[in-house]
């Protein structure tokens, strides 16, 4: 009789683990940045375009904070939040790419765009990893870490897919040309 309740209190949670697991807490874009994507939906190039200059505005922002002193209060979960919104924006990025590239769509120049965002990302994940292991740094750093790692690993995937599908659209478009 006692583990009739039991029974049903770890049947709520096995349930409820994986639905909390899908809730994201905050979305990386803001109202008016959706709605501008909304716009271009069907237009890859300007989606694209769009979804990097959204994207290079969080590493700006990581930027800012991380050299202006007047910034310094919470410093470590803003750039947590930030690089968090990065990895999400490169993964988003990355899932539109695959979408039109599935329909077809001649993607060469937002693909250089996306290239030269992403290594631009490698270089700046780099330094920030690099002073986040500075000892005066550390504390900071230690609420970013993990986001660290993510953002640097989804921009890796990123500028290894894109660069590899930016040649092979390259040579498909070429034989088009022909």
């Amino acid at each position: 009789m006692r583990t009739r309740p039991l029974v049903y209190f770890a049947l709520t949670v096995l349930i409820a683990l994986p639905l909390r697991a899908q809730v994201r807490e905050r979305d990386p874009l803001t109202e008016k940045e959706v709605d501008q994507l909304r716009e271009t939906a069907i237009e890859p190039e300007k989606r694209l375009k769009l979804m990097v200059e959204f994207t290079k505005a969080r590493m700006v922002a990581v930027e800012q904070l991380r050299s202006d002193p007047k910034l310094a209060k919470e410093r470590g979960q803003k750039i947590h939040d930030l690089l968090e919104d990065i990895a999400s924006l490169v993964d988003e990025v990355d899932d539109n790419v695959e979408n039109y590239n599935e329909r077809s769509a001649d993607l060469r120049k937002p693909l250089k765009q996306v290239v030269e965002m992403d290594s631009e990302f490698q270089a700046k994940l780099r330094e920030l990893k690099a002073s986040s292991e500075d000892p005066k740094n550390v504390d900071e750093a230690a609420n970013y870490k993990f986001s660290l790692e993510d953002a640097i690993d989804s921009v890796n995937r990123s500028a290894d897919a894109t660069r590899k599908l930016l040649e092979e659209q390259n040579v498909k478009f070429a034989k088009k040309k022909k």
